[in-house]
């Protein structure tokens, strides 16, 4: 099989960007001004990968978390507000990542971006960081569609690739990427330098773990 009838679509916090860091402090920021502690950097690890609705909700202590919409909304708006002065403060693309787009893009291989992240989020962040490559479609989380772990948002990106879902590599970081690919009938492929662990992974169904990016190339090729 030629490697231009496959397609990558990728997960974008832990997978393409490492985030991390700008994502902690704008929670953390948000704790200390409603007068709680911040967590550490690990501890962010976990909450990220849901959307930022749904970490927003698991920061805070338990009896404070928010749970009317109203404050849920008013802490996300919060959230989003200090997220937007600070997105860019560290993040950056994961070693090898530059270089795994060059070739594929090479090789012809169409490439997308599914994340939970906020879509306008996503939309600046890939074209900040990863604005030299093409992406056929990018996608974070829009108003009144469903987040990963649900497939249509990955159907969707590989309609708009042009590739069969079975002939797609679905790319992430954690068990919500995992059973997003498994969900969309696509490959299974997750990355060892994410935030969440092998062995999550492997319990969400992984077929492989990255080592590095450049380890994905063989699987395209072979298909």
């Amino acid at each position: 099989m030629n490697p231009a009838s496959r397609a990558v679509i990728f997960d974008l916090d832990g997978t393409l960007l490492d985030t991390l860091r700008d994502l902690a402090d704008s929670g953390n920021a948000v704790l200390q001004g409603r007068g709680f502690p911040g967590h550490d950097l690990d501890a962010y690890r976990g909450f990220v990968g849901s959307g930022m609705e749904e970490l927003v909700r698991a920061i805070f202590p338990g009896e404070h978390r928010p749970v009317s919409e109203e404050a849920v909304a008013e802490a996300l708006a919060e959230y989003r507000g200090h997220y937007a002065s600070r997105w860019r403060n560290t993040t950056a693309p994961y070693p090898g990542i530059p270089a795994l787009l060059d070739e594929l893009a090479a090789k012809g291989v169409p490439v997308g971006v599914l994340s939970n992240k906020a879509h306008d989020f996503t939309v600046k962040c890939v074209e900040a960081f990863l604005g030299d490559w093409t992406w056929d479609m990018v996608l974070g989380q829009r108003e009144g569609t469903t987040r990963k772990p649900d497939p249509s948002g990955a159907l969707e990106v590989a309609s708009a690739l042009g590739v069969a879902p079975e002939n797609c590599f679905f790319v992430g970081d954690s068990d919500v990427d995992m059973l997003t690919a498994r969900n969309a009938g696509m490959r299974v492929v997750g990355v060892d330098w994410g935030f969440r662990s092998r062995e999550e992974l492997l319990e969400a169904g992984a077929e492989t773990i990255l080592e590095t990016p450049a380890d994905l190339l063989e699987m395209v090729q072979a298909g």
